[in-house]
């Protein structure tokens, strides 16, 4: 958040100068009702919670602008180290609970509001998730952003204000349908414009060399599109400590309105043109980048980004030091959260060199000392490469400084190798063939000081895989630093019985030091203490499933083991090996083999990519399946499957609580890190998993008795390839041998024939690169052993506790910590009084 640098004695006088607001009830109540009546013009006849909602989160968002504005005073006053988290995606949720927590407002806004005669509870309800995000990785960056608040470290996030979040699912005929997820609607009472702060971003045009009066050469971008992007920012309060960060999103709006002479023309829609084009920018949430328009769209999003938000901290930057840049990389840090942002590697250097007249050399300097690179994939295909001709066509600049990048790097490459041309190859930012692709990650690698993964295993396999060439280059660059969650969110508020228990026993220090939960882990063998554990987790699960009941008509039994796999939709987080079990437990039934049976209800929830077809045909079976056990008699009580449509954080913040057994069985080798599985533990879910992403640091923290292992691991997947032979094992295993016969002979699709023919196909395809087949007994042995174990209260508990006790490492705050000792290196900085 920016405000005009101000002196002590402006603040202590005039337009600024006003008591802080009231914390009480009574001083809550009153702000409910003047804004209510004066900010909204509502009065006594207005029944709409709407409006309610939005009296209540200015009362409490005006006791956060309070903060904000001193925690932005501290920075300035300090001139202290900054760092700039840049991500596409930032998927906030809802912000009204997590503003009242961290303002340790719970008490009083609810006396407030019992005394208006309202519920915390539906008002919160009745909030719009902000979804900017697809899943894990805006999630993640949420969470980071909190972190950095209650840690009071001086961070802004730098996002993009889609008008268009992540699509709202329903189903029909049991597959995915996708809406427009219109979340600004009624508009967002959470953030501020800044229309003052707007700054101009570059498209297409030309180039060319300027010589100076002074002699100097000065590269030009002339005859471009230019783009306005207007900033909102939005308060990210810290836990009860007075500390407010920001952020900020950009909106994309044309230069102007339209072209007057086309319109008094007749020609409407060409008047309009530019108009709709500059705000299609930031339209929506990550186009479907199948097409050619699509493509451009993405690219133009990614440099809109890059751009504004450099371009707005050049300008703090010269407002408190003027253009003297030799302190600039001592003062700040560019976090680019995974590959979408690379882009600002080189435009931070066409700002330094064409902008403020830097050389090569300083503002290369400047440049690889402020960049910091995270990378969230370790699928190739998921590095984005874009074609040099688009590149041309949008950023002839931004290509020119690429090229030259990728001169000196290769130079630099050939003095270490030596006539290795195939390394030159495998190295060059740009990759040749019939059509050249600028190699975005490679870009990010070489214009970084540090490179990190987002688990060990990710980061092991970063450097000896994908990277394996830059990390011999650069062995110092690379580190790892494991994701996290934050506890506020994640426990504190959406599970708030578990909380209580967890603060009467061991203190509330726990939030912002979640070690502490290591000291529940004693209590595990109390008996009292797991009746009470056993009774919060009942009421979680009924909660749950009366959720899902309303939602999708369905009658749940709260004592039946509660397994669930939210996520977004992906082969290789292996869903279609989830729906591949409970069809086996479903022929277990049918034919009578039900003796010592735990009851399970199977919940699956999340959304595949509009243009993903095997996803979406992945989530057909699911509900298919689903259809036909919900139809059949002989299941009931045994086994209840749904698919939940339209999976957001509002929801995980009830499917955690409720949860028992959490499925985290991606193919080894395949997810970087995920963040439900910390989720799900924390709040005391078991985990059956693969030695995958964050599950083997899970495993190593709860220990392996508490922790349901199976499946090949990363180097056995690798060492299959090539001699794969998924039919073999199908002959060789009777159960699969079952399920795979219900599959293709249209039992779940009787009236719909062929339907699943591709992803029958694809599991016994020697090409799997998801090996669903080989890792399926393994699975069902896992499966039946965690069956086994639920079906002992006292056992099941035990390891209830202890995984909640064991994830004191999956903190953000933790995360966030590594982040700054061995990247950023900022000093906490406190608000001013």
């Amino acid at each position: 958040m920016q405000f005009r640098t101000v002196s002590k004695h402006e603040r202590e006088s005039g337009l600024t100068d006003l008591p802080m607001l009231g914390m009480q009830a009574h001083d809550i109540a009153n702000d409910i009702r003047r804004h209510f009546i004066y900010t909204l013009g509502r009065d006594k006849f207005c029944k709409s919670i709407g409006y309610s909602y939005t009296a209540l989160a200015l009362a409490v968002r005006d006791r956060l602008m309070e903060r904000w504005r001193n925690t932005h005073y501290a920075h300035v006053e300090k001139d202290c180290r900054r760092a700039y988290y840049i991500s596409m995606e930032f998927l906030m949720g809802r912000a009204l609970g997590n503003a009242i927590l961290n303002l340790n407002l719970t008490h009083p806004v609810t006396e407030a509001l019992h005394s208006l005669g309202l519920k915390l509870e539906e008002l919160i309800e009745s909030e719009t998730d902000a979804g900017l995000g697809n899943g894990g990785l805006g999630r993640l960056a949420a969470c980071f952003i909190d972190s950095c608040a209650t840690l009071q470290l001086p961070v802004v996030g730098y996002g993009m204000r889609y008008e268009y979040g992540m699509f709202r699912q329903h189903m029909e005929n049991g597959q995915q349908v996708e809406e427009p997820d219109h979340w600004l609607r009624d508009g967002y009472v959470w953030e501020l414009e800044r229309p003052e702060l707007t700054v101009r971003v570059r498209f297409g045009g030309q180039t060319y060399l300027h010589h100076e009066r002074d002699g100097s050469k000065v590269m030009r971008w002339v005859d471009t599109q230019d783009v306005l992007a207007v900033p909102y920012d939005i308060p990210v309060p810290g836990y009860r400590n007075g500390t407010v960060n920001t952020l900020r999103l950009w909106k994309s709006a044309a230069t102007d309105d339209f072209d007057l002479n086309d319109f008094n023309a007749g020609d409407y829609a060409e008047a309009v043109a530019a108009k709709n084009n500059a705000e299609h920018i930031s339209m929506v949430l990550y186009p479907n980048d199948a097409s050619e328009n699509g493509k451009e769209l993405r690219l133009k999003q990614q440099y809109f980004l890059a751009s504004a938000s450099l371009q707005d901290v050049m300008r703090q930057w010269i407002s408190l030091h003027g253009k003297n840049f030799r302190e600039f990389a001592k003062k700040n840090c560019f976090q680019l959260n995974d590959t979408h942002p690379s882009i600002a590697v080189a435009e931070l250097m066409r700002l330094l060199m064409d902008e403020h007249r830097l050389s090569w050399d300083a503002a290369w300097k400047i440049t690889r000392q402020t960049m910091a690179y995270t990378n969230h994939t370790l699928l190739p295909e998921a590095l984005e490469k874009w074609p040099v001709r688009l590149f041309r066509r949008l950023l002839p600049r931004l290509l020119e400084i690429i090229f030259e990048i990728n001169a000196r790097f290769l130079s630099e490459v050939a003095k270490q190798w030596p006539g290795d041309t195939d390394r030159l190859t495998r190295m060059s930012l740009i990759e040749e063939g019939p059509e050249q692709y600028v190699r975005m990650a490679y870009l990010a690698i070489v214009g970084s000081f540090s490179i990190n993964g987002v688990a060990e295993l990710h980061s092991n396999l970063l450097m000896q895989g994908m990277f394996r060439d830059f990390y011999e280059l650069w062995p110092t660059k690379f580190n790892n630093k494991t994701n996290g969650i934050t506890p506020r969110r994640w426990l504190a508020w959406c599970n708030p019985g578990l909380s209580k228990l967890i603060t009467e026993t061991i203190g509330d220090r726990w939030i912002t030091d979640l070690s502490q939960l290591s000291r529940l882990a004693p209590y595990a063998d109390d008996p009292g203490f797991r009746e009470c554990w056993r009774t919060i987790k009942k009421k979680n699960k009924e909660r749950l499933l009366n959720y899902k009941r309303n939602e999708l008509g369905i009658d749940i039994d709260p004592l039946a083991m509660v397994d669930v796999q939210v996520k977004r939709i992906h082969e290789y987080k292996r869903q279609l090996l989830n729906i591949l079990h409970v069809i086996h437990l479903y022929d277990r039934i049918k034919n009578g083999d039900t003796a010592d049976w735990t009851p399970r209800c199977v919940l699956i929830g999340g959304k595949a990519a509009p243009g993903y077809a095997m996803a979406k045909r992945i989530i057909k079976l699911i509900n298919n399946v689903a259809d036909v056990i919900s139809r059949d008699p002989s299941a009931s009580g045994l086994l209840t499957v749904a698919f939940l449509p339209n999976y957001r954080v509002s929801a995980m913040e009830i499917i955690c609580p409720g949860t028992d057994l959490s499925e985290q069985i991606s193919t080894a080798g395949k997810e970087a890190s995920g963040t439900g599985n910390m989720k799900l533990m924390m709040n005391g879910a078991l985990t059956i998993g693969t030695l995958d992403g964050a599950n083997i640091e899970i495993r190593q923290e709860v220990g392996a008795e508490n922790f349901f292992l199976f499946g090949l691991t990363a180097e056995q997947v690798e060492a299959s390839k090539g001699h794969y032979d998924p039919v073999a094992l199908i002959n060789q295993d009777e159960d699969l041998s079952r399920v795979m016969h219900l599959l293709e002979n249209g039992y779940f699709n009787q009236f719909e024939p062929g339907i699943f023919a591709p992803v029958i196909d694809s599991i016994k395809s020697p090409y799997d690169p998801w090996m669903t087949a080989a890792d399926f007994h393994s699975y069902v042995e896992a499966q039946q052993m965690a069956a086994k174990t639920y079906q002992d209260p006292e056992r099941w508990t035990r390891m209830s506790i202890l995984n909640c006790a064991a994830s004191g490492k999956f903190s953000t705050d933790r995360t966030i910590q590594e982040y700054n000792n061995d990247i950023w290196k900022l000093t906490p900085v406190p608000p001013c009084p």
